[in-house]
């Protein structure tokens, strides 16, 4: 005698298998004179490749360069690598030096204002008021998500937590994803 299947087996066995999710890939790049000389070492970078990994990022860096052109090659160097995020430290103040706005621009297509805005907002509200002196940009390059952060540690930490709650959706929106 044959046993009837159970038709709920069967739907769940020929229903098709959700795939994971891609890891999204993030780049960091430090762009600091004196930490690419070895005169002292990167503490933003790392900082930042740590928590991009805690939020589930496969994290290529911290790249250390020199201020000016270098970052700007690390920056296409990322994009043509295909990650979908970069994040730069350092380079954003008022020094001579500093061209990483400069050179972030020379690679975006197009401004995400409130990105750096919202960062340099937060500085402020942290009581940090040379925060206002922040240069940093954030753009799209194609689908990928280009933002500065500041230097110090301390700058790091606020755009971090400025970025942690938009930062999934900001990187599914440049591909595509939903609002």
């Amino acid at each position: 005698m044959s046993v009837p299947s159970n038709p709920s087996n069967s739907q769940a066995s020929s229903l098709p298998q959700a795939s994971p999710a891609p890891r999204r890939r993030a780049t960091v790049v430090t762009a600091s004179n004196r930490a690419a000389a070895g005169v002292y070492p990167d503490r933003s970078g790392p900082h930042i490749a740590q928590q991009l990994r805690d939020w589930g990022f496969e994290v290529d860096g911290p790249h250390v360069v020199p201020d000016g052109d270098e970052v700007g090659r690390a920056i296409r160097q990322a994009l043509a690598a295909g990650a979908d995020l970069v994040l730069t430290t350092g380079g954003t103040g008022l020094t001579p030096g500093d061209h990483t706005p400069e050179q972030t621009r020379g690679v975006i297509e197009r401004e995400v204002p409130g990105i750096a805005e919202a960062i340099r907002a937060a500085g402020l509200a942290a009581g940090v008021p040379s925060a206002m002196l922040s240069r940093g940009v954030a753009g799209m390059a194609g689908t990928s998500l280009v933002i500065n952060l500041p230097g110090s540690v301390g700058g790091v930490k606020d755009g971090l937590r400025v970025l942690e709650p938009v930062l999934s959706h900001a990187v599914d929106q440049a591909h595509g994803g939903d609002h």
